[in-house]
C-alpha cells in the first residue's frame, strides 16, 4: 500500500514539474517581443496625430509583426476589431449558404458579392494595421490593399442595395446609370485614397482629407440612395416593415463612424491618453462593423421576402453585375499596384 501511495506521489511530482515548464515552452514558442516605442522613435510616415506612444519598431522580421497580434500596441484594437468581424462574416456566409444556393441561383449572386466584399475589406484592414509597420514600402503596400478592399465593398454594397432594397419608383429613376456610376466612384475612391496616402506629406492636411473623403462621400450618397428612398417611402406610407429598421440602423451607425474617421476624437482632446484604447479610429472600426452586420441582416431578409419584386425589376441583370464587380476589382487592384510602384521608385530615389 505504501508503495502505491509513493508511486502516486511521484507521478504528481512529475506532473507538477511538467506544469512548471509550461511558461518556458510558451516563451520559446512566443518569444519576448521588443517593447513599443515613442512617436519620436519611428519615421515620419508612421506617426499618427495625438498618438504619442505604442508604436512598433520598424525593420523587424515578418514573424515579429505577426506575433504582435498578441502584443499591446497602438494598433492592437484596430487589428482585432476587424479580424473578429471578418470571422463573423465567414460564419454568416456559411449559415446563409445552408439555405441559399449561391452557385445556381443568379439572384443570390449579389448577396454573395456583398458578403465577399465585406470579408475582403475587413480582412485587408486587419492585415494593414497588423503588418504596415515593417517598413515604409510595407506601410504603403498594405494600406493600398486596404483601400482596394474598401472600394470593392463600396461597389458590393451599391449592387446589393440596388438589387434587393430598391423600390420600383427609385429603380425607374436610376436604372440607366446606377451600377456604372457606382463602379466608377468605387475606383475613384481607391485612386483618391492611394494617391492621398502617397502624397500626404507634400499636401496640405485638408487636401489629403479631400482626396480620401470626397470620393467616398459621393460613392456613399449614391450607394445608399435606394435605402434612403425606401426609408422615406416607408415613413410617409406608414408601413410596418421591421427590416426597414435594420436599414435605418446601418445608416445611423455609418454616419457616426464617418465622423470619427474624419475627426481625431477623443485623442485630439487627450493627447497621449488614448494611445492604446479609445482612439477615434478604433471607435470608427467598431461602428463600421456594426453597420456592416446591420446591412447584411437587412439584405439577407430582403433577399428572402422581396424576391417577386427584384426578379421582376432586374431580370438577368445579376450576370452583368457580377462581371462589373470583377472589372471594378481589377481596376482598383491595378491602380493600387501602379501607385505602389510610384512609391517604391520614390523611396529608391530617396535612398540614392
Amino acid at each position: 500500500m505504501a508503495t502505491v501511495v509513493m508511486e502516486q506521489i511521484g507521478r504528481l511530482f512529475i506532473n507538477a514539474q511538467q506544469l512548471r515548464q509550461i511558461p518556458q515552452l510558451l516563451e520559446s514558442a512566443f518569444p519576448t517581443l521588443p517593447c513599443t516605442v515613442k512617436i519620436s522613435d519611428v519615421p515620419r510616415v508612421f506617426r499618427e496625430r495625438h498618438i504619442l506612444t505604442g508604436y512598433r519598431q520598424t525593420d523587424q522580421s515578418w514573424r515579429y509583426y505577426f506575433l504582435t497580434l498578441f502584443q499591446r500596441h497602438n494598433e492592437t484594437l484596430n487589428v482585432w476589431t476587424h479580424l473578429l468581424a471578418a470571422l463573423i462574416i465567414l460564419v454568416k456566409c456559411q449559415e446563409i449558404s445552408e439555405t441559399v444556393d449561391f452557385l445556381r441561383d443568379p439572384h443570390a449572386q449579389p448577396l454573395f458579392i456583398v458578403l465577399l466584399a465585406a470579408f475582403t475589406y475587413l480582412s485587408f484592414s486587419a492585415l494593414a494595421h497588423l503588418l504596415s509597420a515593417k517598413s515604409e514600402l510595407s506601410y504603403y503596400t498594405f494600406y493600398f490593399l486596404d483601400y482596394v478592399g474598401v472600394s470593392v465593398y463600396q461597389y458590393g454594397s451599391a449592387l446589393a442595395h440596388y438589387y434587393y432594397a430598391i423600390e420600383k419608383e427609385w429603380h425607374s429613376s436610376v436604372q440607366g446609370f446606377f451600377l456604372h456610376t457606382a463602379a466608377f466612384l468605387a475606383w475613384l475612391t481607391c485612386f483618391g485614397c492611394c494617391y492621398g496616402k502617397y502624397a500626404r506629406h507634400d499636401l496640405p492636411k485638408f487636401a489629403h482629407k479631400l482626396l480620401q473623403v470626397v470620393p467616398s462621400a459621393l460613392a456613399y450618397c449614391l450607394d445608399i440612395s435606394p435605402v434612403v428612398h425606401r426609408i422615406y417611402s416607408c415613413y410617409w406610407e406608414g408601413c410596418s416593415d421591421p427590416v426597414v429598421w435594420y436599414h435605418v440602423y446601418q445608416v445611423i451607425f455609418f454616419l457616426i463612424s464617418a465622423y470619427f474617421f474624419c475627426c481625431p476624437h477623443p485623442e485630439s482632446l487627450l493627447p497621449g491618453k488614448c494611445d492604446f484604447f479609445g482612439q477615434g479610429h478604433q471607435i470608427f472600426h467598431v461602428l463600421v462593423v456594426v453597420c456592416t452586420l446591420m446591412q447584411i441582416e437587412a439584405l439577407r431578409t430582403d433577399f428572402t421576402e422581396r424576391r417577386p419584386l427584384y426578379e421582376r425589376l432586374h431580370g438577368d441583370l445579376a450576370h452583368d453585375a457580377v462581371a462589373l464587380f470583377i472589372f471594378t476589382t481589377c481596376c482598383c487592384a491595378l491602380t493600387a499596384f501602379y501607385v505602389r510602384n510610384r512609391v517604391r521608385a520614390s523611396l529608391y530615389e530617396k535612398k540614392e
